[in-house]
C-alpha cells in the first residue's frame, strides 16, 4: 500500500500480459500513452481538498459518528496487549456457488447488494458476540470514481468508516435498509482519506488497538484478470504473510465457483480454533439468511448442530443418582455407624454422634410441642458453639426450616429478617435474648443449660423420632437465608431437603471427604456455605472443630487451630486464605483446601498448590444451594487465567446445568460472553413472600425437554463465557451486585437505606479498589440543606446495616454524571478523596507511639490523611487486615497485642494507650540488673 492497492494489481497483469505477448511476436507495446499520471491526481486531491470542500466532508463524518464507541472488545483467548501489534494469520475460505445466489436472491428482493448483504449478516456476528447495538467497523473502497483513474498504477483506495446500528430486536428487512442506507450515504463521501478523518474527529488515541475501528470487511470488486501468457503455465500463489492489520479483517471475492476469501486475525488475541470458529459462525448466519430473510435477528443462530449439542448437552451431562431423604434422615444413619465418633469440637467441649443425635432429638420433640413442623420456620440466633449446631439439626429433625441469624447484625435488620421469616419459635441464648427484637406470636426458647439435669430438654426422650412420610419429602424447607436485596431490605432466599442433599452428595464425591477428615468450620451460620461446613462432615463421619470468632478472624490462630486439630479440609473465601497464608501457615501435603465466595485469583492459587494436597476452586449463588460448580485446580489452569484474571469455574456438581446464554436466550458460542444461567437440583423455591422477584429471577428452561416440564433456570446476573475444554471464565455482574470478603452485597440496598437520611436528596453506591487493591464501598450522595455530617451518616448506616455493609467513604456531589440514557455514569464518579471527613479537624499524633502507629494505618490501609480518633473498620479495615496491623506493632514494639484488645477499641489513640501500658509492664517487671543493663529508669 506505499505504491500500489489491489485494483493496481489487476491493471499491472493486464499490461504485463498484454507487454509479454506483444514482445514474444516481436511486436510493439500495445499499450496506449496514460493521459494523466498518479502524480496528477495526488495534485488535484491536495488542491480540492481544502477549505470549504474540505470542511464538509469532515462536517458529514463528524455526524455520522458522533457518540458511536471507538472500541470493540471481541471474544479472545487473550488479553489484549498494551501496544497493538502486527502478528497475524490467515485462514482461507470458500462459499458454495448455490448459497451465494441465494445471498444474492434476498440482496435483490431488499432492493440490496451482495456487499450489504454479507455485511448485514457480519454485522450480527459481532453484535451476538459482543452485545453492542452500536459499533464501526472499516471497509476499503477502490476510489476510482473517475474513468481516467481506472487505468493507473497507484495508491488510490480509501478506508470508510460504517457505522452499524443493530437496535433490539429488528428484522431482517428492516437491519437489510440500514445497511443499504449508511453504506451508500458513506460511498458518496468516499474521497476524504482516513488519516485526515482521523486528525480531524475526536479520536480517543489507543496504543493497544487500531483508530475508530479494529475490524475491517472487504468485498473484492476490482476487475479479475486472466494470468495466461504464450507458452508458459502460470499459477497464482497466496503466501502466508504472518501479519494482521487490525484484530480481524474478512476479505471475500466473488467468483464462477462461488465466494473465495480469508479471515485475517490477530495471534497476540486469537487461537487457530478460534477464528475457524468465527468463519464457521458466519457461515451458518448466511444458510440462516438464506432460508428465510424475514426472521428477526433474535431467531438467528450461529450454531452449528455440533457444537450446539456440546453447549447444551455434553458440558450438562450430570445425571447422578441422590438417595430421596432428607438430610437429617441421612444423619441417622451416620450416628448408627460411628455412634462415639466426636462430631463436633467447640468451646471447651466434645460432643459424638450419639451426645449430638439424643441432643438434637430432644430438642426436635420439644420444638414439636411449640407447633414446630413441614414449612414453620424456627430462628437461630445463638453464639458459635456445638449448641448451634445442635440447634440446625433438631430444628430439621423436627420437621421444621431454619432460619440462622447473626446476633451482631444491627436490631434494625434483625427485625426486618423476622418480619420476613415470621418464625413461630426463636432459639436464642440468655445473653442475647433480651437484644433480640422478637415478633408478636413467636416463642423464645433459651438453650443455655437445657440439656443439663434439670433443664428445659432434660425430660425429653432422646431416642430417633419416628418415621413420618410427611416430614421426610425432600420438596419439604430445610432452611431459609437472607441475602442482600437491592429493594432495600434482605431477601429469603428458601432451599429444600432435596437441594440440600444433592449438594452434600455431590460434594462427597469432589472434592471428597471421608470418616478420618477433620473440617475447620469458619463460616457465620447466617452465610449459606456455612451449611457444608456444617452438614457435609456429619454425612460422612467426619469431625467439625468449630472456631471461634477470634480465631476466625486471626490468621495465627486459626493456623494454630489447624494444626492442633490435625484438620485435613478447610473452606474459606480468598480473603480468608490470604490472611491465613500472611500468617505463615505452612500447609499439609495432604489437605483439601475450598476457596469460593469470591473469583480465585492466579496469584492466590500459585500461592496455595505448593501447600496442599488439592486445591478447589468452588461457585455458586444462595438461590442455587451453596455450590454449583466445582473444580479442582491445577498448576497449569492457574497459569492460564480468564481476562479478568480469575481461574476458571465448573465442572457442575451432581444433577446440575450451567449455561452461557446471549441476550436472545440462544446458548453463547465458545468463548463469546453471556449471562450465565443455572438449572437442576439445586435451585431454591424462590424468595419467601416476593412472587414477583421469583418469577424474574427463576425462569422456564427451554432445555428441559418434555420428561422435565417446569423445569426453571436461575439467572444469576453474572456474565461468563464457556472455554473451548468447557470450563467457564467468570468475567464480573451484569447488574450491580458485588462480593467483597464473600459477602454478597447489593449496593442499591445500601442505597436505598441512606437515602432515608433526612439529609440526603440523593444517593448511589458503588465498589471502587482502594491503593492495597480491596474492593471498597463509596457512598457518593448529593446532599440536603443542611448537608449532613460524614460521621451522622456513618451514625445512621451502622443501626441498619451489618458491619460489611457500611461504606468507608462519602463523597458530596453537586450533581451526578449521567450517561447518554439519563442515568448514573458510575464509571464517571471522581475518585472518593483519601481524607477522612472534611467537616471536622483532623486529629494529629502526639506522641511517638500514636506517630508510629499513624504510619502502620496508612500502609495496611492503603490511604493518608488518618486521625488518630479515626475508626479503624470505618476507614475499610476489616476483621482480614487487622491481623496485619498486629503482625506491625509486635514486629516494632516487640509486645504482644491481643487481637480482640484491638477489636474492642479501633482507634489510634486507645491502640497506642494499650501499647504503651503494656511496655509499661514489661519495663515495671524488669529487675534492676536487667534495667540497668538495658539502659532503663523505672521511675
Amino acid at each position: 500500500h506505499i505504491v500500489s492497492d489491489g485494483w493496481s494489481m489487476g491493471v499491472l497483469i493486464r499490461e504485463v500480459v498484454a507487454l509479454y505477448t506483444a514482445f514474444s511476436a516481436h511486436h510493439l507495446s500495445p499499450l496506449p500513452e496514460l493521459p494523466i499520471q498518479y502524480a496528477d491526481y495526488a495534485v488535484w486531491q491536495r488542491e480540492w481538498l481544502q477549505g470549504e470542500a474540505l470542511d464538509a466532508e469532515v462536517a458529514f463524518w463528524r455526524e455520522q459518528l458522533a457518540g458511536a464507541p471507538q472500541a470493540i472488545d471481541l471474544p479472545a483467548d487473550r488479553t489484549r496487549p498494551p501496544v497493538h501489534g502486527s502478528a497475524g494469520h490467515h485462514l482461507r475460505f470458500t462459499l458454495p456457488k448455490s448459497l451465494v445466489a441465494q445471498i444474492h436472491s434476498l440482496a435483490r428482493q431488499e432492493g440490496a447488494t451482495l456487499y450489504m448483504a454479507l455485511l448485514a449478516a457480519f454485522e450480527v456476528q459481532i453484535h451476538r458476540y459482543t452485545r453492542l447495538a452500536d459499533f464501526l467497523i472499516g471497509s476499503p473502497v477502490a476510489n476510482r470514481q473517475h474513468r481516467e483513474l481506472e487505468d493507473l498504477i497507484g495508491f488510490f483506495v480509501n478506508t470508510l468508516v460504517l457505522r452499524a446500528r443493530v437496535p433490539g430486536d429488528l428484522s431482517l428487512p428492516d437491519l437489510l435498509a440500514q445497511v443499504r442506507e449508511t453504506t451508500l450515504a458513506a460511498f458518496g463521501r468516499q474521497d476524504l482519506p482516513f488519516e485526515k478523518l482521523v486528525q480531524s474527529t475526536e479520536v480517543a488515541r489507543d496504543t493497544s488497538r487500531s483508530p475508530l475501528f479494529q475490524i475491517l470487511f472487504v468485498l473484492q470488486n476490482a476487475p479479475a484478470q486472466t494470468l495466461a501468457l504464450p507458452d508458459l503455465t502460470l499459477e497464482v500463489l497466496e503466501p502466508e504473510s504472518g501479519t494482521s492489520k487490525f484484530d480481524l479483517t474478512l476479505s471475500m471475492m466473488e467468483t464462477a465457483e462461488g465466494l473465495h476469501g480469508f479471515l485475517e486475525y490477530s495471534t497476540d488475541l486469537f487461537d487457530a480454533t478460534t477464528a475457524a470458529r468465527m468463519l464457521g459462525h458466519f457461515r451458518n448466519l448466511l444458510e440462516e439468511l438464506a432460508t428465510d430473510h424475514r426472521r428477526h435477528i433474535s431467531e438467528l443462530s450461529m450454531l452449528g448442530i455440533a457444537e450446539r449439542r456440546e453447549l447444551l448437552a455434553a458440558w450438562n451431562d450430570t445425571r447422578t443418582e441422590i438417595p430421596a431423604l432428607s438430610f437429617h434422615r441421612l444423619f441417622d444413619l451416620q450416628v448408627r455407624i460411628s455412634p462415639d465418633a466426636p462430631a463436633v469440637v467447640g468451646n471447651g467441649t466434645v460432643l459424638t454422634y450419639q451426645d449430638l443425635n439424643h441432643q438434637a432429638n430432644q430438642l426436635a420433640r420439644h420444638l414439636r410441642e411449640l407447633g414446630a413442623g413441614p414449612e414453620v420456620r424456627v430462628g437461630i440466633a445463638l453464639e458459635r458453639s456445638p449448641a448451634m449446631l445442635t440447634a440446625l439439626l433438631g430444628t430439621l429433625k423436627s420437621g421444621a426450616a431454619y432460619v440462622p441469624l447473626d446476633p451482631s447484625h444491627p436490631r434494625e435488620r434483625l427485625a426486618m429478617i423476622l418480619a420476613d421469616a415470621r418464625p413461630a419459635v426463636l432459639l436464642t441464648g440468655e445473653r442475647l435474648q433480651g437484644e433480640l427484637p422478637v415478633p408478636e406470636g413467636c416463642r423464645v426458647v433459651c438453650l443455655d443449660g437445657a440439656w443439663d439435669e434439670g433443664g428445659l430438654l432434660a425430660a425429653e426422650a432422646s431416642e430417633d423420632l419416628a418415621e413420618d412420610a410427611s416430614l421426610e419429602s425432600p420438596e419439604s424447607l430445610a432452611y431459609v437465608i437472607f441475602t442482600s436485596g437491592s429493594t432495600g431490605k434482605p431477601k429469603g432466599v428458601q432451599i429444600t431437603h432435596g437441594a440440600l442433599v444433592n449438594f452434600l452428595f455431590s460434594m462427597q464425591r469432589a472434592p471428597g471427604l471421608g470418616a478420618s477428615d477433620v473440617l475447620v468450620a469458619v463460616t457465620t451460620v447466617s452465610f449459606d456455605i456455612a451449611a457444608l461446613e456444617l452438614f457435609l462432615p456429619l454425612l460422612v463421619g467426619a469431625r467439625i472443630e468449630l472456631a471461634g470468632r477470634e480465631e476466625v478472624s486471626d490468621g495465627a490462630l486459626l493456623a494454630a487451630r489447624i494444626a492442633s486439630s490435625e484438620a485435613t479440609a478447610l473452606q474459606a473465601t480468598p480473603a480468608g486464605w490470604r490472611m491465613l497464608l500472611d500468617a505463615g501457615w505452612p500447609g499439609d501435603p495432604g489437605f483439601k483446601a475450598l476457596c469460593g465466595g469470591e473469583a480465585l485469583t492466579p496469584d492466590l492459587a500459585e500461592r496455595l498448590l505448593p501447600l496442599v494436597g488439592s486445591l478447589w476452586n468452588v461457585y455458586g449463588p444462595t438461590e442455587t444451594t451453596i455450590w454449583s460448580a466445582a473444580g479442582r485446580v491445577e498448576p497449569v489452569s492457574a497459569a492460564v487465567a480468564a481476562p479478568t484474571g480469575s481461574i476458571p469455574i465448573g465442572p457442575a456438581i451432581a444433577n446440575t446445568t450451567l449455561y452461557v446464554l446471549d441476550q436472545y436466550f440462544d446458548p453463547a458460542a465458545v468463548g463469546v460472553m453471556g449471562d450465565l444461567f443455572i438449572g437442576g437440583s439445586g435451585l431454591s423455591r424462590g424468595y419467601l413472600g416476593s412472587p414477583e422477584m421469583t418469577a424474574d429471577r427463576f425462569v422456564p428452561d427451554p432445555f428441559a425437554g418434555k420428561a422435565a416440564r417446569g423445569a426453571r433456570l436461575y439467572r444469576t446476573g453474572d456474565l461468563a463465557r464457556r472455554r473451548g475444554d468447557g470450563t467457564i471464565d467468570f468475567l464480573g455482574r451484569a447488574d450491580h451486585q458485588i462480593k467483597i470478603r464473600g459477602y454478597r452485597i447489593e449496593p442499591d440496598e445500601i442505597a436505598a437505606v441512606l437515602a432515608k437520611h433526612p439529609g440526603v436528596r440523593e444517593t448511589v453506591v458503588v465498589a471502587r479498589k482502594s491503593a492495597i487493591g480491596d474492593p471498597r464501598l463509596v457512598a457518593y450522595l448529593i446532599p440536603g440543606d443542611p448537608a449532613p455530617a460524614f460521621d451522622d451518616l456513618r451514625g445512621f448506616l451502622r443501626d441498619k446495616l451489618p458491619a460489611y455493609m457500611l461504606p468507608t467513604d462519602y463523597v458530596m456531589l453537586e450533581s451526578f454524571p449521567l450517561n447518554p440514557s439519563g442515568k448514573v455514569d458510575r464509571r464517571a464518579l471522581p475518585a472518593p478523596e483519601a481524607a477522612v471527613a472534611a467537616d471536622r479537624e483532623l486529629a494529629l499524633p502526639e506522641t511517638p507511639t500514636e506517630e508510629t502507629l499513624v504510619a502502620v494505618w496508612e500502609q495496611v490501609l492503603g490511604r493518608t490523611g488518618i486521625g488518630i480518633h479515626d475508626n479503624f473498620f470505618e476507614l475499610g479495615g476489616h476483621s482480614l487486615l487487622a491481623p496485619q496491623v498486629i503482625s506491625r506493632v509486635e514486629q516494632t514494639f516487640q509486645i504482644r497485642l491481643p487481637l480482640r484488645t484491638f477489636f474492642e477499641s479501633p482507634t489510634i489513640s486507645a491502640t497506642a494507650l494499650n501499647i504503651d501500658l503494656l511496655l509499661l509492664e514489661e519495663i515495671e517487671a524488669l529487675t534492676e540488673e536487667e534495667a540497668a543493663e538495658m539502659g532503663v529508669s523505672v521511675v
